[in-house]
């Protein structure tokens, strides 16, 4: 009985190896896999980002800037050390802007009332994120921008 149930998977195998090559030659090419986007491993990663901080306590912190990478420009008061904090964070394949995972465990302190919204591209991809220092993640997360924000800690 097992020699029969092994000869007819068998032979079914053999079967569709035949038929699937047959089947997909009637119906043309098969469409080709969209290509993965690769990291940045050297250089400047491109970005053009709009820079918003309010709260900061400070006349030189608050206000908008823009930061262009790749060359380094706009009116970031240090743009240059700004984009390479952002391809330092590519290079070890981190993403800078995505929020606090909903499970994470914070410390409860406050960092003061400074938030920031930033928007624009970075690597290819649309940026639009809001930062704050309510909790011990949240000022990790601010800090670690640094210096793409200024330092109100």
């Amino acid at each position: 009985m097992s020699r029969r149930l092994a000869l007819t998977a068998v032979l079914s195998l053999a079967v569709l190896s035949a038929v699937a090559p047959a089947a997909t030659a009637d119906s043309g090419t098969l469409p080709l896999p969209r290509p993965l986007p690769l990291p940045v491993l050297q250089g400047e990663a491109p970005a053009r980002l709009t820079i918003t901080v309010s709260g900061a306590g400070n006349a030189a912190a608050d206000g908008t800037v823009e930061l262009r990478c790749a060359p380094a420009g706009g009116s970031h008061p240090v743009a240059e050390q700004a984009c390479g904090r952002l391809n330092e964070l590519a290079g070890e394949g981190k993403d800078p802007f995505a929020p606090v995972p909903g499970d994470a465990l914070c410390t409860l302190q406050h960092g003061g009332p400074a938030t920031a919204r930033i928007t624009g591209t970075w690597q290819g991809r649309r940026i639009d994120t809001a930062l704050s220092r309510t909790d011990g993640c949240e000022i990790s997360r601010w800090d670690n921008l640094g210096p793409v924000l200024p330092n109100v800690g």
